[in-house]
């Protein structure tokens, strides 16, 4: 059993919906922690026909409960949208309070549904983190992936390609998101190649046969349905010219190498640093949300190819993320030149360095002592 870091509302009065992607852990996390509660399963067959007939059902359950106060878990709710009017009326009539959870809001949004308007907080899991997992084994996270069944199976390829499948079955096919399924299967696979990087439309609108504005529209599906992130482009009072488009990145370590048909990620072969790299960008994004934490996150580059990996805030602090056992002088080059523009408290690059040093003002840290100190709040 992993010890999640998210903050769910001690509060039993709260209610609040709990997103992420399939198989982050959001059923075990609810049942864990919410095992008395009254309980709605939408994924079972039977419970979806009757609720999907008459949402009604619900209200008149809950109403004749003994303690009709009592939390409510409804597990993926955005199966049966027109079941937030009820909750929003059981809510505002007889505070009873409700836990949300889906895997993403996507369906809710695309068919105008009731969101609760503030009644609600919006929480997100992701998947497993460093602090989360005990004899943390880095290998196996870069090659895995850290959504908790694929991180333990020795070897997930099959669970992964399945994860895949049944995202363009029930997430995309189901919902009828895209008409051109194939197109949008051809599109993940491609999309994968800007994992970390910049996407260029163009030329993955040819690779799949489809048009820039398609390509830009099924990145967006991504992002709505938790699958993908755009990195944005540090862009504040910038004296030298800049990138301005985002990066992207899957969401998960897994599912990229997945996709990539990566077979093994080991220490010094030509992809480590590039997996590495998204390892560090999970670790802060999820540090981010579950903290609480108003920090932006965002990366730099400038046209003539001097690039931080992250940038903290409003430039507090510069993160570059490098794969090597030992950092030498001329990875310190794009901290320097960011330090040039902008007055950066924290100077940092993580690395496989087995102590942490000083060169000059910039900190050089092992990647295990940099996530102790990131999610030991001395990094954000």
């Amino acid at each position: 059993m992993y010890k999640r870091k998210i903050t769910i509302p001690k509060n039993s009065d709260e209610s609040f919906f709990l997103w992420g992607p399939r198989q982050t852990g959001k059923s075990t996390l609810l049942h864990e922690r919410f095992g008395k509660a009254s309980y709605y399963d939408l994924l079972l067959a039977d419970e979806f026909e009757r609720l999907n007939r008459d949402p009604t059902l619900m209200r008149q359950e809950l109403l004749a409960r003994p303690k009709v106060r009592d939390q409510v878990v409804i597990d993926e709710i955005q199966l049966i949208p027109l079941l937030l009017g009820e909750v929003q009326w059981l809510i505002t009539n007889h505070n009873i309070p409700f836990i949300l959870c889906g895997s993403s809001p996507r369906k809710l949004k695309r068919t105008a549904a009731n969101l609760l308007g503030g009644r609600a907080l919006k929480l997100e899991l992701f998947p497993l983190v460093y602090p989360e997992i005990d004899d943390f084994d880095l290998m196996r996270a870069l090659n895995h992936g850290l959504l908790p069944k694929h991180y333990i199976k020795d070897n997930p390829q099959s669970l992964i390609q399945a994860y895949v499948g049944t995202y363009l079955k029930e997430e995309i096919a189901a919902e009828s998101v895209v008409r051109n399924l194939p197109a949008f299967s051809r599109f993940l696979e491609v999309a994968a190649f800007s994992n970390g990087s910049i996407p260029v439309y163009k030329n993955i609108a040819q690779e799949c046969g489809v048009s820039p504005p398609t390509v830009k529209e099924y990145f967006q599906i991504l992002e709505d349905t938790m699958i993908g992130r755009f990195l944005p482009s540090f862009q504040k009072r910038p004296k030298r010219r800049v990138f301005q488009s985002p990066k992207f990145y899957y969401f998960d370590l897994g599912v990229a190498n997945y996709l990539l048909k990566r077979k093994n990620v080991e220490q010094g072969n030509e992809i480590f640093g590039h997996v590495f790299e998204h390892f560090i960008f999970q670790e802060l994004i999820a540090y981010i949300h579950y903290s609480k934490n108003d920090a932006s996150l965002s990366y730099w580059r400038t046209t003539s190819q001097m690039e931080v990996d992250f940038i903290l805030g409003d430039h507090e602090t510069a993160i570059e993320v490098k794969g090597t056992p030992e950092v030498k002088s001329s990875h310190v080059k794009g901290l320097h030149a960011f330090s040039e523009e902008y007055t950066t408290k924290n100077k940092i690059i993580v690395s496989l360095d087995k102590r942490p040093r000083k060169e000059g003002d910039i900190v050089i840290l092992p990647w295990r002592d940099f996530l102790e100190q990131l999610w030991g709040g001395k990094i954000v």
